[in-house]
């Protein structure tokens, strides 16, 4: 499985899953290691791009491409089977215990999970304490220019 991951370059690689155990996001507590990706490249964006102030696009930011193998276990969580605020600003910390669950237990390397930013596509959280962490391969590493229009304001 392709899965992408729009960070700031120098952060690229090695995957660790420290940053978001910093603070926490909507599918880990602080603490909680775990790497975020997308699905696709636009959910990628998307994903940071609601985290950024628009008043100035970054220009250190990269496309990480990944090749998660298809052979590892990975398990969904399907909305309908939500907490009915799953998908609130700021999250709860509902959605957290989700994913502090699945990296505790330890049986998958992936957890696909809605995004709240664009419905119908799923990010894919993968725990860096699973046994096959490892097989995850870097496919490339782009630098990723912001499209300027992304500032403009009618």
């Amino acid at each position: 499985m392709r899965v992408f991951r729009l960070v700031r370059a120098a952060y690229a690689w090695p995957l660790s899953g420290k940053g978001a155990a910093l603070y926490g996001a909507r599918w880990n507590s602080p603490g909680r290691e775990v790497v975020y990706t997308a699905c696709n490249r636009s959910l990628a964006m998307a994903e940071v791009l609601v985290h950024l102030p628009l008043a100035a696009l970054p220009h250190d930011y990269a496309m990480l491409e990944l090749e998660v193998p298809e052979t590892v276990p990975f398990a969904q969580l399907v909305p309908e089977y939500l907490p009915r605020n799953w998908n609130t600003f700021p999250h709860t910390s509902s959605t957290q215990q989700f994913g502090d669950d699945f990296l505790r237990k330890g049986e998958q390397l992936g957890l696909l999970v809605p995004s709240v930013v664009t419905r119908g596509d799923f990010n894919l959280l993968l725990n860096p304490a699973h046994t096959e962490f490892q097989q995850i391969e870097q496919i490339s590493l782009e630098p990723f220019p912001f499209d300027e229009r992304l500032l403009w304001r009618s």
